[in-house]
């Protein structure tokens, strides 16, 4: 029996075939464009070239990737006037803008102003929207649909089945776009102006790292070309992180965003060495800002002999005195030391310049440039104010116990101090063990000499964990620009844990930041979430525990087990059901059960590694889960995990975020008691 031709199923199917025959029509449009004899030089036609592939790669059809998710039928046309007996607007919303040959949208891009209440109409208030329908997908082919009539007040609100479907879909691969998902406190975040920093506190599950990701692809869709001169960047914790979301952007047109870790911003010198944690806690304490700008400018020293230059047969002297205004002026001005440096001999030359014209002669700015270069000037300067290199001086400092005492007095104490000088002096820059907090020290210091670099907009994601030194690291790239701040207090994991977001967003440089809290959990189960929750009192007291709005309670079970072999049997059952499994371990116990895995004969990926059909387990040293998502999680020995930081309360936190990682179920294994928190 054939479908009939008004069936609305089929009719949203051929709408599908169209818009993606559409959208083939505009990659191939775009391949054919002739650019040879377009430009002026061959610079000109790499940047032309690089942006016309860059443009047909953000075209490209993804064949498992529904083109679009949504539909809205307006009461009559967005902005206008409702006229009696008038058809009202239809707008397909979807990932990317895709037109007619004509020029008419056939889909409109999720961020344009006319989908806003695709996410945010409501019952209460349906923003003149008739009915606003969703499309339930399998391998990008439209299998269901689902209306809601906004505006037919005999219609109950209820909750969408589709909706609920999409957000428990099984996860094999990396992380994807929530662009059919947004909830409206997601979508006020994500549409959320450039000129402000937003801080988003976010348990598990809230869904605040996919909020930060697409609201810079809504920013690059408002801002684009303010942002494509200044440049976006999102930060992540680690490499396997990154390697986990880098292809949500993609995935919305969106292919110039850089990835990186803090480790990448500050890689001044290669990381040879670690820090205990006392060491790494005084290092990241943002006192020692002052440590080292009070060591740089140590270096500047007031004139003890006047400048003498020769012109021809003249001699121009600019006292010893008037030499050191110039300098205390440069001082007073704050300015960068290496700016102030360069300014010097320009200041030098001018008060040459002054005598010179007192004398009747008329020089001008060639003259000034000559003198600023006169060998004696430059000697002067390199006197009174040298070249610093940021590295050795960092070096010095943590090398050099006097040194180090001098400039800390009154900053840092005595234990403080010995906390951070190496018991083995470097003796050189390239010689040195630096560890990961020395770097940042040196990215300070490199930013006194000179003005770092700043970005449109960052994203700053896991940033609980920051120290206040990092943050500093983070907030010079953004000095000009906003940011987006992402984390969750009761995750913070290092012994430098963030203690509140207004602290950390002043260490940022950015006090003023508003800071919003998600708290509807859309990815951990209600029976998840509820048994990690028992650890908040313990880690974050007066954190709002997240609530689940899921209605599958999902699966869980605490299991006693007598050894790897129980667990590996746990992570066996997992694997019947569809999706990815993660085994999460603490750290120390990785390498047993790696050797169990092995012994049966299941295949296991690491942390960051792509997920495929044939292999959906991935192995987890705790330290890695941050940030991870898996269907079904296995949790081996919930106290190893707390024994494996160097205080209860770090554990605890590691168990809370080891134990959020599963969207649909959770098997907790163990052989040891329980953590007393949790029973």
């Amino acid at each position: 029996m054939s479908t009939p031709v008004d069936d609305p199923l089929s009719r949203e199917r051929s709408h599908l075939s169209a818009s993606r025959s559409a959208l083939r029509a505009m990659r191939e449009d775009v391949e054919a464009l002739d650019i040879s004899d377009v430009t002026a030089n061959w610079v000109n036609a790499e940047v032309l070239a690089r942006q016309v592939a860059e443009r047909i790669k953000a075209l490209a059809d993804l064949s498992d990737t529904p083109l679009f998710f949504g539909r809205l039928d307006y009461l009559y046309a967005p902005g206008a006037e409702q006229a009696e007996g008038a058809d009202g607007e239809r707008f397909y919303i979807g990932r990317r803008h895709v037109h007619d040959h004509d020029g008419d949208p056939m889909v409109i891009d999720w961020r344009a102003p006319v989908s806003q209440p695709f996410y945010r109409a409501s019952k209460k208030d349906p923003m003149d929207v008739a009915l606003r329908r969703r499309f339930g997908y399998t391998r990008g082919d439209i299998t269901a649909y689902e209306d809601e009539h906004l505006s037919d007040p005999a219609e109950a609100a209820g909750t969408s089945k589709l909706l609920q479907q999409e957000i428990e879909r099984p996860r094999v691969g990396p992380m994807r776009d929530i662009v059919a998902t947004i909830q409206p406190e997601q979508d006020e975040i994500v549409r959320s102006g450039l000129s402000g920093t937003v801080c988003v506190q976010g348990g598990p599950g809230t869904g605040k790292t996919a909020v930060g990701l697409h609201r810079v692809a809504y920013l690059l869709y408002a801002h684009r070309e303010r942002l494509a001169r200044t440049g976006t960047l999102v930060i992540g914790p680690n490499r396997s992180f990154l390697h986990y979301i880098e292809q949500v952007l993609p995935a919305l047109g969106e292919l110039t965003v850089q990835q990186a870790t803090v480790d990448d911003l500050v890689a001044h010198v290669e990381i040879k060495g670690t820090d205990d944690a006392r060491a790494a806690v005084v290092k990241g304490d943002a006192r020692l800002a002052q440590v080292l700008r009070r060591a740089l400018y140590a270096h500047v020293t007031m004139p003890a002999e006047p400048v003498v230059v020769v012109r021809g047969s003249r001699r121009w002297r600019i006292p010893a005195y008037e030499l050191e205004e110039l300098v205390r002026e440069l001082l007073d001005r704050d300015i960068r030391y290496g700016a102030a440096r360069d300014a010097l001999p320009q200041r030098i030359a001018h008060a040459v310049l002054v005598q010179m014209e007192r004398s009747g002669e008329a020089p001008d700015d060639r003259v000034q440039d000559a003198v600023a270069r006169n060998s004696a000037v430059k000697a002067a300067v390199k006197a009174v104010w040298p070249a610093v290199d940021p590295a050795k001086l960092v070096l010095r400092l943590l090398s050099d116990a006097e040194f180090l005492a001098v400039h800390a007095e009154g900053i840092l104490d005595e234990d403080e101090q010995k906390a951070i000088v190496w018991a083995k002096p470097a003796r050189s820059v390239k010689s040195a063990k630096w560890s990961a907090a020395d770097a940042v020290l040196i990215d300070e210091a490199t930013d006194l000499i000179q003005r770092t670099h700043s970005l449109g907009h960052v994203v700053l994601d896991e940033a609980q964990d920051l120290s206040p030194m990092q943050y500093r690291a983070v907030g010079r790239r953004c000095t000009t620009g906003s940011a987006t701040v992402l984390g969750d207090l009761a995750q913070g994991t290092t012994p430098w844990a963030t203690r509140g977001w207004q602290e950390a967003l002043t260490h940022l440089g950015k006090p003023e930041a508003l800071v919003e809290e998600l708290t509807a959990g859309f990815r951990v189960p209600t029976d998840v979430i509820t048994y990690a929750s028992r650890l908040l009192p313990h880690i974050a007291p007066g954190l709002t525990p997240v609530v689940s709005i899921r209605e599958n309670p999902g699966h869980f079970e605490v299991r006693p087990v007598s050894g790897p072999k129980d667990v590996v049997e746990a992570c066996r059952e997992l694997l019947r059901h569809e999706g990815s499994t993660g085994l999460i371990a603490a750290d120390a116990r990785v390498p047993e059960l790696a050797r169990a895995l092995t012994e049966v004969g299941i295949p296991y990926l690491g942390p960051g590694e792509e997920t495929t059909q044939d292999t959906r387990l991935t192995l987890v040293p705790a330290s890695l889960a941050k940030g991870l998502e898996y269907d079904y999680v296995v949790l081996d020995e919930p106290q190893a995990v707390v024994d494996g930081e160097p205080d209860e309360r770090t554990g605890l936190r590691r168990l809370y975020v080891a134990l959020t990682r599963a969207v649909s179920g959770l098997t907790v294994t163990h052989t040891a008691p329980l953590p007393s928190q949790l029973v």
